[in-house]
C-alpha cells in the first residue's frame, strides 16, 4: 500500500518490532513524486517516524538491485521486521561491482567515488539518481564528489566504526538528499566539518511530479548549488 497509509498499520508494525517478528512490510509511493494526489497521499514525515521504531529496519532502495538486496535482508533477518519503501516511478539501474553488491546489506556503501573527494553526497531511493547526475555536473566544474547510497540507516548504524568511517570520512563535508522530513539526517552528518540536508519540512502539494521536484529543490541544479556552498 502507499507509504502514507502506514499510519493505519503503525500499531501492528510497532508490535511486530516489539516482538522482533520476521515480517516484511512493502510500501509504495514513497515521496512527493506521486504528484496530483496531493499532500494527503504524499508521505513527508513517515520515513523518519518509521525509522524511530526500535528493531524496525526501513529500506528505501534506489533501483531493482537494492530492492532485491532489501528483500533478502528482510526475509533472512531473525531479530525484527523490515519495511521496504518503494517509489511510484521507474528508477534507473545503477551499475555496481561485486564488492558494491555485497555492501548493500550493510545499509550504506560508496556507489560512485572520486580521488580525494571534496564532498560526500548521501542519498536514498529516487534521490540517488539525482545525486549521481549532480556528481557528473560537479566533476565537469572541477569538484570531486563521492556518492553514498544509504538504503537503510539502521543497518548502517550497526556496522563497525571502521566501515562507517570508510564510507563517510570524518574530514569531508556531507550533503544528505532525501525527499522526506530531514531532522534525523543530522545524526548521520554529525562530525563532518560542514554539512547540509536537502529535505522537505512541510506538507506536499498537488501538481505534476516534475513541478513538485522543482518547487521542493529536488533537481540536479539545486543539488549542485548546495554542494558548491559546502566546498567553496
Amino acid at each position: 500500500t502507499f507509504l502514507v497509509f502506514s499510519d493505519y498499520a503503525r500499531n501492528a508494525i510497532r508490535m511486530s518490532a516489539l516482538m522482533r517478528l520476521r515480517v516484511v512490510y512493502v510500501m509504495t509511493h514513497d515521496a512527493i513524486n506521486l504528484g496530483e494526489d496531493g499532500p494527503t497521499h504524499q508521505p513527508v514525515e513517515h520515513l523518519p517516524a518509521l525509522r524511530l521504531i526500535p528493531h524496525l529496519d526501513v529500506w528505501r532502495p534506489c533501483d531493482a538491485v537494492e530492492t532485491q538486496a532489501a528483500w533478502n535482508a528482510g526475509v533472512t533477518r531473525r531479530d525484527g521486521p523490515s519495511l521496504l519503501a518503494l517509489s511510484r516511478q521507474a528508477l534507473p539501474h545503477q551499475p555496481r561491482s561485486d564488492a558494491q553488491l555485497d555492501a548493500i546489506a550493510r545499509g550504506a556503501y560508496v556507489l560512485a567515488d572520486a580521488d580525494a573527494p571534496q564532498l560526500v553526497m548521501i542519498a536514498t531511493g529516487a534521490e540517488v539518481a539525482l545525486a549521481m547526475a549532480a556528481r557528473e555536473r560537479l566533476a565537469a566544474e572541477g569538484i570531486a564528489a563521492r556518492v553514498v547510497s544509504m538504503p537503510c540507516t539502521g543497518a548502517f548504524d550497526r556496522q563497525d566504526a571502521t566501515w562507517r568511517k570508510a564510507v563517510l570520512p570524518p574530514a569531508v563535508p556531507r550533503l544528505a538528499i532525501e525527499a522526506a522530513q530531514p531532522d534525523l539526517w543530522w545524526k548521520t552528518l554529525a562530525g563532518a566539518p560542514r554539512s547540509a540536508v536537502i529535505g522537505i519540512d512541510r506538507f506536499g502539494e498537488s501538481a505534476p511530479a516534475d513541478a513538485l521536484a522543482e518547487r521542493f529543490g529536488f533537481t540536479i541544479e539545486a543539488i549542485v548549488a548546495a554542494a558548491k556552498d559546502l566546498v567553496t
